[in-house]
């Protein structure tokens, strides 16, 4: 068969391949869901995963078949391609819901509500936490909602959903006596305001019994002598049959008397104080490694006895909760990975600042606050999708002590420590990325993330140089901290404020990440 045969034959067959790809998907297509982009430029990759090479691009609101499904990944066909896609980056068809006769409750400060559900539509108004809004639709991850008769859309993460039933159920005609605790770790307050001082801190699954309701709040009891005020969407409202005093629910008998525990100081020189906060006498000073049994909390801060006789108080955050745990992170760390994936390493990403810390506010009034954590977000799921197990410092709208969020990597052996952050200065001039570290063994993975940041983002380059941040400093792990551009410049903050931007930031910092991981493998 001569060459020009060959190649004959070879376009026929390519030729009854369309063909056949053509009349097929019409009987397939009833076999899965359709999604649809949801981005601007969504790529169709060879495997589940950013490693793998890209085959295609999509543009948004492209439609495409799901094939299959695995972890956060699709297997998609679109026309003859097929290939896999994000699905953070898609939206599922026809999933519309009508939802008539419920409310959503904000449960964060100035939550926008949107032309559209996307980041980057135009923003139509802001709820304050606990502003309640009428649900419209019900858009996988954005809902539709009606607010003050304007109507948008808000990410579903921010808010509660409520079911507003003019008939109630029995169950729910029933006075609501007892509060469970829904959410992992839930601030007591001392007055119903979300600025009201802490006088105690609650965990998920207790439950509690409610003195009093007021708005969004509800009173509990903490002990027979004490109680204080949650927000009443991070829990669940139930109602329980009378119980006699010999009957007392489980949490009523206290929170305060917790099971006790062995705690572990994480630093030299840590302070046990005389009362629960940082204004309390120092009663002894610990150093590392350093256990205590723990006799109470309050709070953030755990009671203990102290060497000395007398009893003392240490914040959560320069402790360790269980020697163990150390030791089991530093084993699945230390486990064999292929190159090109994170298998085995535990990273924290640090969104910067949080609650009434707002950071800096650019130029066209852009919080620092808001916009580090949608790009944490972003490469959390990156970093998730390479195998990596990630912890967040936070995940909302709440603010975390600096030292806090150190501890956070040092109880779990974390192999890296991510601070993202965008810088802001007196000058309006002034623009480009930044990728800090602090000690020597940080060096390398700032020096490898900036190198790859470079390839994704178009700012003036400002280098990996050492910068004194407590978040480094205080850090034993890889750690680094990232300004991604300046709100005070109006033109770069019009540009980093997009989806777009965050997306190519946060796959330069994922890529610098598995580059810096793969060379210590050989």
């Amino acid at each position: 068969m001569t060459k020009f045969q060959l190649r004959q034959n070879v376009q026929i067959l390519l030729v009854l391949f369309l063909l056949l790809s053509l009349i097929l998907p019409s009987s397939i297509q009833a076999e899965g869901e359709n999604v649809q982009s949801t981005v601007s430029n969504l790529h169709l990759r060879s495997g589940p995963g950013l490693a793998y090479p890209i085959i295609a691009s999509m543009k948004m609101g492209d439609q495409m078949l799901v094939l299959e499904q695995q972890g956060d990944w699709l297997k998609v066909r679109r026309g003859t391609s097929e290939g896999w896609v994000a699905s953070w980056y898609t939206k599922q068809l026809g999933e519309k819901k009508q939802a008539t006769g419920q409310l959503v409750v904000s449960k964060v400060d100035r939550l926008n509500v949107r032309s559209q559900p996307s980041t980057d539509a135009a923003v139509l108004a802001k709820l304050s936490a606990g502003d309640q809004a009428t649900l419209l639709t019900d858009h996988g991850k954005w809902a539709e909602i009606s607010f003050n008769q304007v109507k948008g859309f808000v990410a579903k993460e921010y808010i509660t959903v409520q079911t507003n039933d003019s008939k109630p159920s029995k169950q729910s005609a029933k006075k609501e006596n007892q509060f469970e605790v829904s959410v992992d770790s839930l601030n007591v307050r001392s007055k119903p305001d979300l600025t009201a001082k802490k006088v105690a801190n609650v965990n998920k699954g207790e439950q509690f019994k409610i003195i009093e309701k007021q708005h969004n709040w509800v009173k509990i009891e903490l002990s027979s002598n004490e109680s204080g005020w949650v927000y009443s969407f991070y829990g669940t409202l139930t109602a329980t049959a009378s119980t006699t005093s010999s009957e007392k629910p489980k949490q009523e008998q206290g929170s305060k008397k917790t099971k006790s525990k062995n705690i572990f100081i994480v630093y030299n020189g840590t302070n046990l104080r005389s009362t629960p906060d940082t204004s309390g006498e120092v009663v002894y000073r610990a150093n590392a490694g350093e256990s205590f049994e723990t006799i109470g909390q309050t709070g953030d801060w755990y009671e203990v006895n102290t060497p000395n006789g007398t009893k003392g108080y240490v914040a959560n955050w320069v402790i360790s909760t269980d020697a163990a745990e150390k030791e089991t992170h530093q084993q699945k760390s230390k486990s064999k990975r292929k190159k090109g994936t994170l298998n085995g390493l535990t990273i924290v990403v640090d969104p910067g600042h949080g609650g009434n810390d707002h950071g800096t506010t650019g130029a066209r009034g852009t919080d620092e606050k808001g916009i580090t954590l949608r790009t944490s977000e972003l490469l959390a799921s990156k970093l998730q999708s390479a195998g990596a197990n990630v912890v967040m410092t936070r995940d909302s709208d709440i603010y975390v002590d600096l030292r806090k969020r150190v501890a956070i990597g040092h109880q779990l052996a974390a192999d890296a420590f991510i601070s993202v952050h965008y810088d802001a200065t007196d000058s309006s001039a002034i623009n480009g990325f930044t990728t800090y570290y602090m000690h020597g063994y940080q060096k390398g993975l700032a020096q490898s993330v900036h190198r790859s940041l470079g390839n994704t983002i178009s700012l003036r380059d400002r280098g990996a140089q050492p910068g004194n941040y407590l978040v480094l400093r205080e850090n034993r792990q890889q750690a680094i901290l990232i300004e991604l551009g300046f709100l005070s410049n109006p033109s770069e903050e019009r540009a980093v404020t997009t989806e777009q931007f965050r997306e190519q930031a946060s796959l330069g910092i994922y890529n610098g990440v598995v580059n810096y991981f793969d060379d210590q493998l050989e």
